[in-house]
């Protein structure tokens, strides 16, 4: 056999092998012409047609042109291979060598070769579902919204016994597409020719809370019900939509579906976290029951009842479910191991904490359940050995090591050796000084210390390092607001942190306190409410008695404060609220 003739035979079988698999879904990297990475694309089952394929002998110059391309990408050489079958693409119009042409430009990420690659490829093969399926997403990620719904639309078009499940992946290739009012243009026109398709509707609800139209997102999802009414999806979205406004009117929504869908599992379990948020726990407790009864064999189910149980604080439920957890091979029993030993550490069954503790194996939860351990020496008095304890667990990865400095300056700062806590994530910064996460913690360290020279230098760092690290901006925010300096500048930077994290209480909780530092008492009120009621943390708890107080509803903040200090009577920031306002 001839090296042509073994050549062309191995690229035939490459060729053929192209035809009947997608381009790669990977997604996370970027381009290597600098562009964002590419969405993931859901393509269909490799079809079985008989492709159009061009009049073009396969030559020896095709072959070597072929061969070249092809070691290229064997080599990871994507600035080789892209323009070598890019320009194989255009010369010979084989849907097949278009279809290698793209794949190759997806993966390096070189997004404009890949869109005319892909444009080439449904040219040649105006059938393809997958070629139409990648030019969309790509036209997606280059904000190329209009130019991307003719060919929606024919994707859409294309598999009508499959449209809704078309529309799922829809959101997914859309979600994160900044343009949200765009998106929600495109999603209505897309579902207008599509009425009664409920993935269709709630589709375009998703794009509409995404797009903060809550009467829209409210009423679509409430039409992909009307047409799939025991769709746990659509109620919950609907649940979701209705909590922004009111806990109550969630969980009254909630109940009534389950009176009509009682078999709803997903809907129940959320049922119970809203009742344990609102802390109505003797309904939750019933809705345990419930789950436990119903899926008695579940363990994910006993697990999710376990957590809910955790944070009702009704430890004897919780035990009893852990323990069900392991006897039921669950997929990750030293999570079960990990919380049965918050549990006792919770009753203060300090030696049962640390045999739990101790149960755990190496892997995913064993460095948190080292932090716990020495975290109950500490509560025995024992803080020197806890450290001990910390520093001679073996570490395997920076990642670890950070967490073990993490959990020993914690035990210092819970002991209030801020100082101490200070200088051991020094230490630690200096040998890693670009862990985000150390950064962090030594300016919040600094902030205890009242060096907040280095709380501003650190947390200006890491937001050069990570730009989207909403609570880097929150936190140097919220130190100047606390302290009633540059509040215009503590403004500006909780607005980034809030607009990077619209849903996040704390930094809700920090814009509250920062209008309030500005005079602007009732707009802050509204967000120290919200925040409230998303999360009744103790410090929300003291800046919103606080904003109550200064606007003269003095019962309010009374309520306020009397209620979060039965749950945390030894929160500091609350007690000095409390003490500063009341005899």
């Amino acid at each position: 056999m001839t090296p042509y003739r073994f050549l062309a035979l191995s690229l035939c079988a490459t060729l053929a092998a192209c035809a009947q698999q997608p381009p790669h879904e990977e997604a996370g990297a970027p381009g290597a012409d600098g562009a964002q990475a590419l969405p993931r694309v859901v393509t269909a089952k490799p079809d079985a047609r008989k492709l159009p394929l061009p009049d073009v002998e396969l030559n020896e110059e095709l072959l070597y042109k072929l061969m070249l391309a092809e070691i290229a990408v064997q080599r990871g050489q994507p600035h080789v291979a892209v323009p070598a079958y890019l320009e194989l693409a255009r010369d010979t119009r084989d849907p097949r060598i278009a279809q290698r042409a793209t794949e190759v430009a997806w993966n390096a990420r070189f997004q404009s070769a890949a869109l005319e690659a892909a444009t080439i490829w449904l040219q040649v093969d105006p059938k393809s579902t997958r070629a139409r399926q990648i030019i969309a997403a790509l036209l997606v990620n280059q904000a190329k919204l209009a130019e991307a719904q003719p060919h929606l639309e024919e994707w859409l078009a294309a598999d009508r016994e499959n449209v809704g499940r078309s529309f799922l992946q829809l959101n997914v290739l859309l979600a994160r597409h900044k343009d949200k009012p765009g998106v929600l243009q495109l999603m209505r026109g897309l579902a207008a020719q599509y009425p009664d398709v409920p993935e269709a509707r709630l589709a375009v609800a998703q794009a509409a809370w995404n797009a903060k139209d809550e009467q829209l997102a409210l009423k679509e999802a409430r039409a992909a019900l009307k047409f799939r009414p025991d769709w746990e999806i659509a109620a919950l979205f609907v649940a979701q939509v209705l909590q922004r406004r009111s806990d109550d009117e969630a969980i009254q929504y909630l109940g009534g579906y389950l009176e009509a869908y009682p078999k709803a599992r997903d809907v129940r379990l959320n049922y119970v976290r809203l009742l344990v948020n609102v802390k109505r726990y003797a309904e939750a407790r019933q809705q345990f029951e419930v789950l436990v009864r119903e899926y008695p064999q579940n363990a994910e189910v006993s697990m999710a009842v376990a957590l809910l149980a955790v944070q009702a604080k009704d430890y004897d439920a919780a035990e009893a479910q852990l323990k069900r957890v392991l006897e039921l091979d669950y997929k990750d029993p030293d999570a079960a191991r990990l919380y049965l030993g918050q549990v006792n550490e919770e009753r203060q069954r300090f030696d049962a904490a640390l045999k739990w503790y101790s149960s755990v194996n190496p892997g995913g939860q064993y460095i948190n359940a080292q932090g716990r351990y020495a975290g109950v020496l500490a509560k025995q008095g024992k803080l020197a050995e806890a450290r001990q304890h910390l520093q001679q667990v073996t570490a395997h990865s920076n990642r670890e090591r950070v967490q073990l400095t993490q959990a020993e300056a914690q035990l210092l700062r819970e002991a209030n050796a801020y100082q101490e806590a200070f200088d051991v994530l020094g230490r630690a910064l200096e040998k890693m000084p670009n862990t985000p996460d150390l950064l962090y913690d030594y300016a919040m360290a600094a902030e205890k210390v009242d060096r907040i020279d280095v709380v501003e230098a650190n947390l200006r760092k890491l937001i050069k390092i990570q730009p989207d690290h909403a609570h880097a901006y929150n936190a140097l925010g919220y130190t100047l607001a606390d302290r009633n300096q540059r509040v215009e500048e503590a403004h500006d930077l909780i607005r980034a942190a809030l607009k990077l994290s619209p849903d996040d209480p704390f930094i809700m909780d920090s814009m509250g306190w920062v209008l309030y530092r500005m005079g602007r008492s009732e707009e802050g009120l509204e967000y120290l409410q919200r925040a409230y009621r998303q999360r009744p943390d103790a410090e929300i708890a003291a800046h919103l008695g606080e904003v109550l107080w200064a606007l003269g509803r003095r019962e309010e903040a009374r309520r306020i404060w009397d209620g979060a200090l039965k749950d945390h009577p030894k929160n500091e920031a609350l007690q000095k609220a409390v003490k500063r306002f009341l005899p």
